[in-house]
């Protein structure tokens, strides 16, 4: 029999692509093994991009050649390059080089960021090696993400699981990414705040806390307090705070999670390392909450009223499971609901009027009439007073507590609950939990406002024993992102616009990018 003719082997063409822009020049072209398939592989600044070689057809006509598909990854989407060789067992160093793997971040459905691996195969080691020098110069050519960072872990978070989380989820995806880490696990409340006043923070990127609420509340507050005794302001009065040195990132590992919901979508620590990695990063603003004679603390949102009486109650029962401790005291502070005689001064924040809601369209031409530094005042009996500066979602409230507010638009949501029963009072925190407006509702009053100060009416003699809001020394509890915070007088909250930054995007920019992500 005659020999076959010999079969040739061509490369596909590359997808026709329009002018080039600034990165898109190819830097390296070169042949791997690619899921068993020799591609053509090609390298720019912006993308790698690669196409199978296919052998032309058994009578030399290539124009009946079967069209390959390009497939890419852009360079902004890959976090980790590594070496891949082969070792024996118990061998840590050295082995034979198989190739290159490139690690990925993907978009999936509802938010959720994952890793995935992409196997380049080639047996040179100076073909390889080229290439992953490259490759590395490009990773560290982007600047926001981070190569150092502090890690605070709250083992007592929720069901005791940070220190598995940490440790199982995030520490693999920062060893991977080549993030060295300096990790202090707290003992007691107050111990991250304290390491943050002492520890050198120009020697990290970052810093991350693994736990719950409260455990971010306390580690933004020493990040923005370090800062304002690092410019040497007096941090008993501080009207004009400087910014955090670094960002914060936020590792959800405690029961509601609120910054971490709000700030990926979801409670997900892959998720949130991800973002992290990644060096997503998203400016905050941040309340300062004062009395007349001192700064009390940084933080991101407060309650008064029912939202401080449950966590009051909740921390005093610590020794119930943390989901049990949860229910009992929303449903006993329900049973015996109490409204909270105040006086709240607030300042509103100028807007456009036909971005006012109709329902309160004539109560904002009220408030803005006249001066804009013009404070206005209500008092009376509230069941609850929510100030936030950031919309504050969880999987309870999957639109938020302050759906009409955002992570950087230098306001703050005021939200009044006057007195009303306690079957009105349900059916307005059942809407919290659907798509209904939570605030259309006559004994509910929303303002946005620059800065609100508050002023609690003390009661005595019989009535000050009936009331549970207060402590033995007639103080009342503030919950202040999920930490329990007692004051007496006066507490004066402003607004500081984009204070903090944090790992992390807007929820918006994360659900207009599903669309577009390139998953292989």
């Amino acid at each position: 029999r005659a020999a076959p003719p010999e079969r040739r082997r061509r490369v596909a063409p590359l997808a026709a692509a329009p002018p080039a822009r600034a990165g898109d020049e190819p830097l390296l072209r070169g042949i791997f093994e690619i899921g068993k398939r020799s591609c053509d592989v090609v390298l720019s600044a912006r993308r790698l991009r690669w196409s199978p070689i296919l052998p032309e057809s058994p009578t030399g006509d290539s124009s009946v050649a079967l069209q390959a598909q390009e497939e890419i990854i852009e360079m902004k989407d890959v976090f980790s390059v590594k070496l891949k060789r082969r070792r024996c067992a118990g061998q840590k160093k050295g082995g034979t080089l198989l190739g290159i793997t490139i690690f990925k971040c993907l978009n999936k459905e509802e938010n959720k960021l994952t890793d995935c691996a992409i196997h380049l195969n080639n047996l040179s080691e100076d073909h390889c090696q080229s290439w992953f020098r490259h490759l590395k110069e490009i990773l560290n050519g982007f600047q926001n993400r981070p190569k150092s960072l502090k890690v605070f872990v709250n083992p007592n978070s929720h069901k005791r699981e940070a220190t598995h989380i940490y440790y199982e989820k995030v520490a693999p995806l920062f060893k991977l990414a080549d993030i060295k880490t300096d990790v202090t696990v707290t003992e007691y409340e107050g111990h991250a705040l304290s390491v943050l006043r002492e520890c050198d923070l120009q020697a990290f990127d970052g810093v991350v806390c693994v736990g719950g609420d409260g455990s971010v509340s306390e580690v933004a507050h020493g990040l923005l307090l370090r800062a304002q005794i690092d410019a040497g302001k007096d941090t008993h009065c501080v009207s004009k705070p400087v910014r955090a040195p670094v960002p914060l990132g936020v590792i959800p590992a405690g029961t509601t999670n609120i910054l971490a919901h709000t700030l990926y979508g979801i409670k997900h620590a892959v998720t949130a390392t991800l973002h992290i990695v990644m060096g997503h990063v998203q400016a905050v603003d941040v309340c300062t909450f004062s009395t007349p004679s001192k700064l009390l603390r940084f933080g991101f949102s407060a309650m008064l009223g029912f939202g401080a009486r449950t966590l009051a109650l909740a921390e005093r029962h610590r020794w119930m499971p943390s989901s049990q401790r949860k229910d009992f005291a929303f449903i006993r502070t329900l049973a015996d609901l109490k409204p909270e005689e105040c006086e709240l001064s607030f300042l509103p924040l100028q807007i456009p009027q036909e971005e006012a809601h109709e329902k309160d369209r004539k109560k904002k031409e009220k408030t803005q009439k006249g001066s804009k530094d013009q404070w206005q005042k209500i008092q009376g009996h509230f069941l609850n007073v929510s100030i936030m500066a950031i919309p504050c979602l969880c999987s309870m409230a999957p639109r938020g507590l302050a759906p009409n507010t955002r992570l950087n638009n230098g306001s703050m949501a005021l939200i009044v609950v006057q007195n009303t029963s306690r079957t009105e009072f349900i059916k307005h925190l059942k809407r919290y939990t659907s798509v209904k407006n939570q605030f259309n509702f006559s004994f509910v009053e929303t303002y946005t406002v620059r800065e609100v100060k508050v002023q609690p009416r003390l009661k005595s003699g019989p009535d000050a024993k009936e009331n549970v809001c207060l402590n033995a020394e007639g103080n009342y509890p503030w919950n202040i992102d999920g930490d329990l915070m007692k004051e007496a007088s006066e507490v004066h909250v402003r607004v500081h616009p984009q204070l903090i930054d944090l790992y992390g995007v807007n929820t918006d920019d994360l659900e207009s990018s599903q669309a577009t992500c390139n998953c292989i």
